[in-house]
């Protein structure tokens, strides 16, 4: 494998792109000051998330360290204008740039050097294509995915070839285009970014195909949205929709079987996700300083192995999911 992730946990840093709320530079900054802090290394963010400001804070955060000290991602699929429109959705706070979504290879590169400059660095570690999947695209995603297969998919692979890049692959909400992607022989990715399709509370269509699929190809999965968008962690989301009641009721369930073991379900959460042989990371993402504390504390946090046998005895997670290893 390519790819060198220093440590097990990174920082997704969708919410500094004013996710869901308005943050501002000062809290920006001290987040990515507090995960430094604590001893992470490994930086995940996207054009996408509020249409480069994510990329410009963490720019402009890491710039007062060495870049050789920490490992950084981005992704491609979305080129940002300099025209400007109205926005809604997830990043309706942020940046009021138009988003142009494009897998070709001129797009990808350009979309490269646009990262670049926001970024504040002369180079990237890993590049993911981004939301080449049907939860964006709608019907048309294949269309575009073989766009991206003599687009986005040849580029990287010939930036990887060069070593340009160490690795490239997908970051995708769904699970089928990295099935499709371990498929291809000319343009095979080799680490991959999967967000909220195996966690805790979401993992056995992963476990089914692309988890395994995954572990013949020698492709690593950085994890990311290990909380479900912070459903099992309290929150209203779940997969960046309102929660619904029925997986609050499963929450409410995997919570009273934390609570009665004395464990944090933040804690199973973080380590379910790890356990799995083809995870090479997680990056729960946060716009919050004293939540990185809180996330490298719980990959240490013991946890009985009665209380994931009480979890599968209630059917709350597949008997096929591999579990931390000594608990």
């Amino acid at each position: 494998m390519k790819h060198d992730i220093k440590g097990k946990i990174g920082l997704g840093t969708a919410p500094l792109g004013n996710m869901y709320r308005k943050i501002s530079e000062e809290e920006a900054t001290s987040t990515i000051e507090s995960a430094w802090s604590q001893g992470i290394r490994y930086y995940d963010t996207a054009p996408f998330y509020g249409a480069g400001l994510s990329e410009s804070r963490l720019g402009d955060a890491l710039t007062a360290h060495k870049r050789d000290e920490y490992v950084l991602s981005t992704k491609v699929g979305r080129v940002i204008s300099d025209e400007t429109e109205e926005k809604s959705g997830l990043f309706e706070l942020g940046n009021p740039n138009k988003i142009i979504t494009d897998f070709s290879e001129d797009a990808t590169l350009r979309s490269i050097e646009q990262s670049l400059e926001r970024l504040k660095t002369d180079r990237l570690d890993f590049v993911y294509v981004h939301d080449l999947s049907p939860d964006f695209l709608g019907e048309d995603w294949k269309e575009h995915f073989e766009t991206a297969k003599t687009g986005a998919f040849k580029v990287l692979t010939q930036l990887r070839k060069e070593g340009v890049i160490s690795s490239w692959g997908l970051g995708v909400n769904t699970t089928e285009p990295i099935e499709m992607a371990l498929e291809l022989e000319d343009t095979l990715p080799d680490l991959c970014l999967q967000a909220t399709q195996y966690t805790l509370l979401n993992h056995n269509d992963a476990l089914e195909r692309m988890m395994p699929s995954a572990e013949e190809k020698d492709v690593g999965i950085v994890v990311g949205a290990p909380y479900n968008s912070g459903a099992l962690v309290g929150g209203s989301h779940y997969n960046y929709q309102q929660i619904t009641p029925d997986i609050k009721k499963k929450v409410e369930q995997m919570q009273e079987i934390a609570d009665h073991h004395k464990i944090e379900l933040k804690s199973a959460a973080l380590q379910f996700s790890l356990a799995h042989p083809v995870t090479k990371a997680v990056i729960p993402g946060s716009s919050r300083p004293d939540r990185m504390a809180e996330d490298i504390k719980a990959t240490k946090e013991e946890i009985p192995a009665s209380f994931w046998s009480d979890l599968k005895d209630r059917g709350l997670i597949s008997e096929k999911a591999p579990l931390p290893a000594g608990k």
